[in-house]
């Protein structure tokens, strides 16, 4: 699939304000974007550690993704690991090819204005896994 880096951690909390908070102190540097993302009914938050980036995600409504993993799991922790790639769309084709189920099976856009998809966490070991590419 010609995965290149670790793109982001997405990490779901219930509150972007105290966990922005936390990590502005924990990694000693300021949360660098906030954005929402309504299809996803989500608002995210950033910071960069090296190459890899760290994504809070807070659930705009009850019925988001982030909110359901948050009835599952109270105190929040790690939602999704994502991978950057030249191609998602090719990613997505060899994926399939190794019988991995997709939950995406085409590209859609994502926080920053990357493309992004999902993997099934059925097809990968319990790891929810987003493939990312920078728009060209």
């Amino acid at each position: 699939m010609n995965l290149t880096h670790i793109e982001h951690l997405g990490i779901a909390v219930k509150e972007l304000a105290p966990a922005i908070e936390y990590y502005e102190k924990l990694l000693g540097q300021k949360c660098y974007s906030i954005e929402e993302v309504t299809d996803q009914k989500v608002r995210t938050a950033f910071f960069k550690v090296g190459s890899t980036k760290i994504e809070l995600l807070e659930p705009t409504s009850e019925d988001s993704p982030i909110a359901k993993y948050l009835e599952k799991n109270p105190h929040g922790g790690v939602h999704h690991v994502a991978f950057c790639t030249d191609s998602v769309q090719t990613a997505l084709g060899e994926a399939e090819a190794l019988g991995i189920q997709l939950i995406d099976k085409t590209p859609r856009r994502g926080a920053e204005g990357l493309n992004i998809a999902f993997l099934h966490p059925k097809s990968t070991y319990g790891v929810l896994t987003e493939i990312c590419e920078v728009p060209k």
